[in-house]
């Protein structure tokens, strides 16, 4: 690759416009689309009640959205579905594999305590292939790669892994014994742990070595258990000597959520970097990238996450709170307050790493009372110059530290990573 690739940012008229948000972000091999509400584009408003057809509603918004950028269903790799009551599950897979016929994309499922609109009882967001690259990228019909292990659980509807270019989607993991089909016996550490079991089963079928995450989202449906996942945590980060030489662990968010698939405890996504590609690219660009994890002291640390991990294209930021890194404390004041320290945190990361905020494409915020939406649209825009990123908002019923905000990003990475001397 040479010369600086650039974002790509659009909106359709066939999907309902956000002022805060574009509708997809492509850079590299890959594009970001926002959370989709059960709006009606022409309306703007929730024209339907039940949960079914809101869910044909968001995944139509997405569909209008990838058609617009001359790509089909087909070219998703990851949906991540966010419900007001999770006992929907059952509907909404209905609905869903009537979208997802010629294979299934990687998949994350959680209910949350609220949604952007009052009325909604689903919200999805996605991210797709996108071959031809951005300018100046040469356009390359890479291939995805869609597996399975038989030592994780198997979903109807999901697909373990799908690597396509030089990263690797890892659908959520629930704490099930693939023997039994069942949730392991135990409390927070016992599920934590047979989640990060299921992810490195599906990792060693492919042969990819566990330290090859760069991003790591934890779901519990209890904020308290979070030292219970992290006594667990630790026993599998980091994981090799190489990674425990120099203080490897993956950049990291954890999100509480208001309800999981079969009442579990904790659920856990992954990231994973793909150094081999997918076919057909160059046997140059195969082989050798190396992870270039990095920490500033303008941004609060933490011993269970490194806050930006760089690999090829993309650079993945761990959730910050808002937390002043000179006090160590959480900012005083309200949402609007909190929301500026969280997108400072995540600036002083961004720069320290020579990027500025409009290489971010896609922004995760989490707000423990939804009603301070308004308030967080006041600053958040105030952050970018050019377009904004793609974005996905929801409700949860606790953050870290008692906070009101919390966010995480995706940043644009054109100078890629070094390969391996």
């Amino acid at each position: 690759m040479s010369g600086k690739i650039i974002k790509n940012s659009r909106n359709t008229e066939n999907a309902p416009k956000c002022a805060v948000s574009t509708h997809s972000v492509a850079f590299s091999h890959y594009n970001n689309i926002s959370a989709q509400l059960p709006i009606n584009p022409k309306s703007g408003k929730i024209e339907v009640s039940c949960v079914k057809e809101q869910t044909k509603q968001c995944l139509e918004n997405i569909k209008a959205i990838v058609k617009s950028t001359d790509h089909d269903m087909s070219d998703v790799v990851r949906i991540n579905i966010y419900l007001k009551n999770i006992m929907d599950i059952k509907v909404v897979n209905e609905v869903y594999a009537t979208f997802f016929q010629s294979y299934l994309p990687t998949r994350t499922v959680l209910a949350v305590a609220a949604l952007p609109m009052n009325d909604a009882l689903v919200q999805m967001d996605a991210v797709i292939t996108n071959g031809e690259g951005t300018h100046p990228q040469a356009p390359c019909d890479l291939v995805k790669l869609v597996r399975n292990s038989e030592n994780a659980p198997k979903s109807s509807v999901s697909s373990h892994s799908v690597a396509f270019s030089h990263y690797n989607h890892i659908s959520a993991q629930l704490p099930i014994d693939p023997k039994t089909g069942n949730v392991v016996v135990g409390g927070a550490k016992e599920q934590a742990a047979q989640c990060l079991k299921n992810i490195k089963a599906v990792m060693e079928s492919i042969d990819v070595p566990f330290d090859d995450i760069v991003k790591i989202n934890i779901y519990v449906q209890n904020l308290l258990d979070i030292e219970a996942v992290n006594e667990a945590y630790t026993t599998f980060f980091p994981d090799s000597s190489i990674a425990r030489t120099v203080g490897y662990v993956p950049a990291r968010s954890v999100v509480v959520a208001s309800g999981l698939p079969m009442h579990a405890l904790v659920q856990i996504d992954a990231t994973v970097s793909h150094g081999d590609g997918t076919p057909p690219q160059a046997v140059e660009d195969r082989h050798g990238i190396v992870i270039k994890a990095n920490n500033t002291d303008h941004a609060p640390k933490s011993s269970l996450s490194t806050q930006t991990v760089a690999f090829s294209h993309y650079n993945n930021i761990s959730a910050q709170l808002p937390v002043d890194a000179k006090t160590g404390k959480v900012v005083a004041d309200g949402a609007k307050e909190q929301a500026a320290q969280c997108l400072k945190n995540i600036k002083a990361i961004v720069e320290s790493i020579n990027h500025d905020m409009d290489d971010v494409v896609k922004i995760n915020i989490q707000l423990k009372n939804i009603a301070d939406l308004d308030a967080v649209n006041e600053v958040y825009p105030t952050f970018f110059k050019g377009d904004l990123p793609a974005r996905t908002t929801i409700g949860v019923s606790a953050i870290a530290m008692d906070a009101l905000v919390q966010m995480d990003a995706i940043v644009s990475n054109c100078e890629g990573t070094p390969p391996a001397k």
